[in-house]
C-alpha cells in the first residue's frame, strides 16, 4: 500500500506494528518514540504522528490533535489535515475550516483530500458557494482522482446545478471517450436539461463522438435534436448540425437513416409558414445540402426534390455541384406513392392559411379538389355543341327524363344509396333531397352566384354504381361560347373527356376548334367521341361511311381518340354494353394516383395564384374603403352642420312663432283689462258704503279680470296654441322630411339601409299636454287694484271714510270714485296681471329651445355615432394597411413556401416508375 493510501486512511501506525505484532499497539509505539528520543537526530514526529493516527482511531480526538500539533517533518501537512478531520469529529467545524484553508502543500494528493473535506464541510455549514468552488477545483486538479467526478457530479445533482453536470459530462466525455458519461449526458440532454445552452457547445462533443462510435454519436445527434425542437435555440442547432456535417466526410448512407429522418422531419416543419424566409435563407440550404449528403439514394426522391424546387425559387442559393448531385439522385429515386395525399394536405394548408388571413378560396374550389382525392370513381365529363343530343343521351343513361334540352350550369351525377342535390357555388353550398327543387337550382342566375353553379346530383344509379362511374355535365358551346373558361376549369377535375357529336354533321370545324383549344388547355386529357343520333342514318352502310369518315378526320388531330356510335332512341342493354367497355378501354391503362395529383397541382398552382392576386387587391380595397369612408366622413360632416343649421332655423321658426302668439294675446289683454277695470265703475251707486268701497271694489275687480281671463282669453289662448302646435308639426315634418333626405342620401352611398334619422314626435305630445294644463284654468292671486298707496286712492279713501257717513256728501264721493275709476290709467295693474297671467307660458317658451333640440337629438346622435364609427373604421384599416405594408413578408413568405412545397410536388412527378417509396413525415405537422 502506498505511503499516500496509508496517510489518507490513517494507518501509517501500522507500519510501526510489522515486527510486534503480538504487542499492543499503543504500546509498541511508546516504546518506539521511548527509543526515538534516544537518537540525537530524530525529533520523534514520525511517531508522534502515528500515536494520534491510532488515538483518532479510538475516537480520542484530543489526544491525537495534541500528538499531531507536535509533529515537524515533512508529515506536518497531513498531520494539520488530521487535526482538521479530529476538529469535524468533535463538531467544531470553524476551527477545522480554518485549519484546512491553512495548509500549505505541493501534494497534489493532499490537496484533493482537503478540497473533498472541505466539500463535506461546506454542506455541512450549508456555504453553497464555497462547496461549489471547492468541488470544481478539486476536479480541475485531477479528474482521475478515485470518485472525485462522481462526488461532483452527485453533489450537482443533488443541489440541482445542471448547468454544472452538464459541464462536467461534456468534460469528462470529451476527455475520456467513456460511454458512462454519453449516457450520463445523454440523460441529461433527454430530460431538458440543456435546451438553454447554446448548440455550438456541444460541438466538440459531436466530433469526438463521430470518432469513436458512430451508433453513439447518432443518438447523442438524436438526443440534442429533439432537445431543441421548439425552443429557442432551435435554429442555431440546425446552424450547428449543419456546420458539423459540412465538414466530415460521409463514406456510406447505411448509417445514417435515423439523422436521414431528422433531416426530413425538420425541413418540412421548417417550411410549415412559422419561420421568415430570411430565416430559412440561412437555414435550408445547407439543410437540404447535407440531407442528400446522408441519404439512402433509394429513398432520395423528397431531399433530391427539395433541392430542385429551392434552387428553382431561390437560385444560386445551394451550390451547384450539390444541385447537379439532386438531379443524379433523382434517378436512383423510388416512385413517391403519397403524391396525392400529400397534395392534399399542401392544398389543407392553403386553406386554412387562408381562413387565418380572411381570404375564402370558395365552397365550389375546395369541393372540386375533394373530388378529386375520391379515387373510386372514374370522372368523365360529357359536352358538345347545341343541338348534337348530349342531354337526351344522359337522360338514357339515367333511365329517366332528368334533363332539360338545354342547361346553364354544370351538373355532376354520382350514384348513392339516396338522393341528395348540392347547389355549389363559390359563395354557399345549398343542399336539399327534394327532387322538385333540382330544376329551380339548375336555373341559378350567373351574376347571382358569380359564376357557373354546380350541381351535384346524388341518386341510386345502377349503371354509374356498376361501371364507378361519375359524369360531369357541361353546358354546350354555343355560337359565343360565353361558357368556355368556366367550362375549361373543370376539365382539370375529370380523367376523361366524351365529346358528343350529331351524326348528322360530325366533327365540325366549330367542334375541331373547340376540342384543339382544350387540348391545349389539357393537353393530357383523354379525349374521345359519341356519335349520337347514328339512327339518323337511313342505312347500316352509310353509317359505317360515316363512322369511318369521322374517325378518320377526327384522328387527324386527335390520333388517341376513339369514336363510339350511340343512339338514345333505340338504347338496349348490348348498346349499354358496349359503351361500357368503350369506356372502361380507354381508363383501365390510367396512372390514376399521378393523373389526379397532377390536376391537384393544378388547383392549388390556380390557388397560389388568387392568393397573390387577392394580396394586391386587399391592399387595393383598403385603399379604397378608406378614401371612401374619408369622403363619408366628410359628408356626415357636413350633414351635422347643415343639420344644425337646419335645426337653428327650425328653433327661430317655432319660437318666434310662439312669440307672435303670445305677444297678441298680451296686446289684446292690454288693450281690454283698462277697459275692463274702467267698466266696474258702473258697480259704485249713491248708496255705496264708501267707507269700504275701495275693498269692495278691489275684490270686484279681481273677479271680473278672472271671469275675462277664463271664459275668454283662456279659450282664445288655446285656439291659438293649438293653432300654434299644428304650424309646429307642420314645421316638424318638414323637418323630418329633410332628415329621410339625409338618410336616403346617406344610405344610397353606403348601399344599404344603414342609417336612419328620426325626429322625435313625442315633443308635440308634451306640448299638447302642457297647452291644455295651461289654457284649462287660471288662478290669480288677487291683484292690489284700488288698495295702492297712491295719492289719489289715498284721498279717495279718505274722504269715503270722512264723508261716507252723511249721506248727503254720498253723491260727492259717488262722483269722485266713479270720475277716478272711468279716467284712472291701469297700465301698470294691466302689467302686473299679463305677467302673472303669462308666468307659466314664459316658462314654456324658455323651454322651447330645449325641446326642439329633443326632437333632434337622435339624428344628431345618429350621426355622430356614424362619424365615430367611420374614426374607427378608417383608423383600424390604416392601421391594417400599415402593418401589411410594413411587413409584407409576413403575407409573401408565406404564399413563396406553398409555392416552395407546390414546385416539389411536381418535380417528384416526374419521378418515373420504380420501387414504391411512402414518405416517413408526411405533413404531419400541418394546422
Amino acid at each position: 500500500m502506498s505511503l499516500e493510501k496509508q496517510l489518507i486512511e490513517k494507518i501509517y501506525y501500522q507500519t510501526f506494528l510489522m515486527e510486534n505484532e503480538t504487542q499492543p499497539p499503543l504500546q509498541v509505539l511508546g516504546e518506539a518514540y521511548f527509543n526515538e528520543e534516544k537518537s540525537e537526530i530524530s525529533d520523534g514526529s514520525s511517531i508522534r504522528f502515528a500515536q494520534g493516527e491510532f488515538y483518532y482511531h479510538y475516537q480520542d480526538f484530543e489526544s491525537a490533535i495534541f500528538k499531531w500539533e507536535k509533529v515537524n517533518n515533512e508529515l506536518t501537512p497531513w498531520a494539520q489535515k488530521n487535526m482538521a478531520d479530529a476538529n469535524v469529529e468533535l463538531n467544531q467545524l470553524s476551527a477545522a475550516e480554518k485549519v484546512y484553508t491553512s495548509i500549505a502543500t505541493d501534494n497534489e494528493i493532499l490537496m484533493i483530500e482537503i478540497k473533498l473535506q472541505l466539500l463535506s464541510l461546506y454542506i455541512e455549514q450549508n456555504k453553497l458557494d464555497s462547496a461549489f468552488a471547492v468541488i470544481k477545483e478539486a476536479v480541475s486538479l485531477n479528474p482521475d482522482y478515485p470518485n472525485v467526478t462522481s462526488i461532483a457530479r452527485a453533489f450537482y445533482e443533488e443541489q440541482q446545478d445542471f448547468d454544472s453536470a452538464v459541464e462536467l459530462a461534456v468534460n469528462e466525455l470529451i476527455r475520456t471517450e467513456s460511454i458512462s458519461w454519453f449516457e450520463v449526458l445523454k440523460e441529461y440532454i433527454d430530460k431538458g436539461y440543456t435546451k438553454n445552452i447554446s448548440p455550438d457547445y456541444f460541438y466538440t462533443v459531436l466530433v469526438t463522438l463521430n470518432n469513436v462510435d458512430q451508433v453513439q454519436f447518432t443518438q447523442m445527434v438524436s438526443s440534442l435534436w429533439h432537445s431543441y425542437k421548439n425552443e429557442q435555440n432551435y435554429l442555431q442547432w440546425l446552424t450547428t448540425i449543419d456546420e458539423f456535417f459540412l465538414h466530415i466526410e460521409i463514406q456510406s448512407s447505411d448509417i445514417w437513416d435515423e439523422i436521414s429522418y431528422l433531416y426530413e422531419e425538420t425541413y418540412f416543419e421548417l417550411i410549415q409558414g412559422q419561420y421568415m424566409l430570411k430565416e430559412l435563407h440561412e437555414i435550408i440550404p445547407n439543410l437540404l445540402t447535407n440531407w442528400i449528403k446522408i441519404v439512402n439514394p433509394s429513398h432520395s426522391v423528397f431531399p433530391s426534390a427539395a433541392v430542385l424546387a429551392w434552387d428553382e425559387i431561390f437560385p444560386s442559393k445551394i451550390d451547384a455541384a450539390d444541385v447537379q448531385h439532386a438531379e443524379n439522385l433523382m434517378s436512383y429515386s423510388a416512385k413517391f406513392e403519397d403524391g396525392l395525399e400529400y397534395s392534399l394536405h399542401l392544398f389543407e394548408s392553403i386553406t386554412k392559411w387562408a381562413q387565418r388571413n380572411d381570404l375564402e378560396i370558395g365552397h365550389r374550389f375546395r369541393w372540386l379538389v375533394n373530388e378529386l382525392a375520391d379515387l373510386r370513381t372514374n370522372r368523365l365529363l360529357i359536352t358538345g355543341t347545341s343541338g348534337n343530343g348530349k342531354t337526351s343521351f344522359i337522360n338514357s343513361i339515367m333511365g329517366e327524363n332528368i334533363l332539360e334540352n338545354s342547361i346553364s350550369n354544370v351538373v355532376v351525377f354520382k350514384n348513392d344509396t339516396h338522393t341528395e342535390i348540392n347547389a355549389i357555388t363559390d359563395s354557399a353550398i345549398t343542399t336539399t333531397e327534394n327532387f322538385s327543387d333540382f330544376h329551380n337550382m339548375m336555373s341559378l342566375d350567373r351574376q347571382t352566384t358569380g359564376n357557373l353553379a354546380c350541381i351535384e346530383l346524388k341518386l341510386p344509379s345502377r349503371y354509374l354504381s356498376k361501371n364507378k362511374l361519375t359524369f360531369v355535365v357541361t353546358p354546350s358551346f354555343n355560337r359565343n361560347n360565353d361558357t368556355r373558361d368556366e367550362t375549361f376549369e373543370y376539365l382539370n377535375s375529370v380523367d376523361e373527356l366524351l365529346f358528343v357529336l350529331n351524326a348528322d354533321s360530325p366533327f365540325t370545324d366549330k367542334e375541331r376548334d373547340i376540342l384543339l383549344s382544350v387540348s391545349e388547355h389539357t393537353p393530357n386529357l383523354p379525349i374521345h367521341f359519341l356519335l349520337n343520333k347514328i339512327d339518323n342514318i337511313y342505312s347500316e352502310a352509310e353509317a359505317e361511311r360515316v363512322i369511318h369518315d369521322t374517325q378518320a378526320r377526327i384522328n387527324t388531330y386527335f390520333p388517341q381518340a376513339k369514336i363510339f356510335p350511340y343512339s338514345s332512341l333505340y338504347t338496349n342493354s348490348q348498346q349499354l354494353n358496349d359503351l361500357t367497355e368503350f369506356i372502361h378501354f380507354n381508363y383501365n391503362h390510367k396512372n390514376i394516383d399521378a393523373e389526379r395529383t397532377e390536376k391537384l397541382l393544378f388547383f392549388i398552382r390556380k390557388t397560389i395564384t388568387y392568393l397573390l392576386d387577392k394580396r394586391i387587391e386587399m391592399e387595393k380595397t383598403m385603399e379604397d374603403f378608406v378614401n371612401w369612408n374619408e369622403d363619408i366622413l366628410v359628408k356626415l360632416n357636413g350633414f351635422i352642420h347643415n343639420l344644425t343649421d337646419f335645426e337653428d332655423e327650425k328653433v327661430q321658426i317655432i319660437t318666434e312663432s310662439y312669440r307672435t302668439m303670445k305677444n297678441a294675446i298680451a296686446n289684446d289683454l292690454a288693450e281690454h283689462i283698462p277697459k275692463l277695470l274702467q267698466d266696474c265703475s258702473e258697480l259704485i251707486s249713491e248708496e255705496s258704503d264708501f267707507g269700504h268701497i275701495d275693498i269692495e271694489l278691489n275684490t270686484a275687480m279681481n273677479e271680473r279680470v278672472q271671469s275675462y281671463l277664463e271664459q275668454t282669453v283662456l279659450p282664445n289662448l288655446a285656439r291659438s296654441m293649438q293653432n300654434w302646435i299644428a304650424t309646429s308639426n307642420n314645421e316638424f315634418l318638414q323637418s323630418q322630411s329633410y332628415l329621410e333626405e339625409i338618410s336616403e342620401g346617406l344610405n344610397y352611398l353606403y348601399g344599404e339601409n344603414r342609417i336612419q334619422l328620426e325626429g322625435d314626435f313625442k315633443v308635440l305630445d308634451d306640448w299638447r299636454r302642457d297647452t291644455d294644463r295651461m289654457t284649462t284654468s287660471v288662478q290669480l292671486e288677487e291683484v292690489n287694484i284700488l288698495r295702492r298707496f297712491t295719492p289719489a286712492q289715498f284721498l279717495l279713501k279718505s274722504a269715503g271714510r270722512l264723508f261716507g257717513v252723511l249721506p248727503r256728501n254720498n253723491t260727492l264721493v259717488y262722483n269722485k270714485y266713479k270720475q277716478y275709476l272711468e279716467n284712472e290709467d291701469y297700465t301698470d295693474v294691466t302689467t302686473t296681471i299679463i305677467n302673472k297671467f303669462f308666468l307659466q307660458f314664459e316658462l314654456f317658451e324658455n323651454a322651447l329651445e330645449r325641446d326642439l333640440n329633443m326632437f333632434f337629438r337622435n339624428p344628431f346622435d345618429t350621426l355622430e355615432q356614424a362619424v365615430e364609427n367611420t374614426h374607427s373604421e378608417i383608423q383600424e384599416k390604416q392601421d391594417t394597411l400599415q402593418k401589411m405594408k410594413s411587413n409584407p413578408e409576413v403575407y409573401h413568405d408565406s404564399i413563396t413556401l406553398f409555392e416552395l412545397r407546390l414546385r416539389q410536388c411536381e418535380v417528384i412527378l416526374t419521378i418515373g416508375e420504380g420501387h414504391s417509396y411512402s414518405a416517413v413525415s408526411l405533413e404531419t405537422n400541418i394546422e
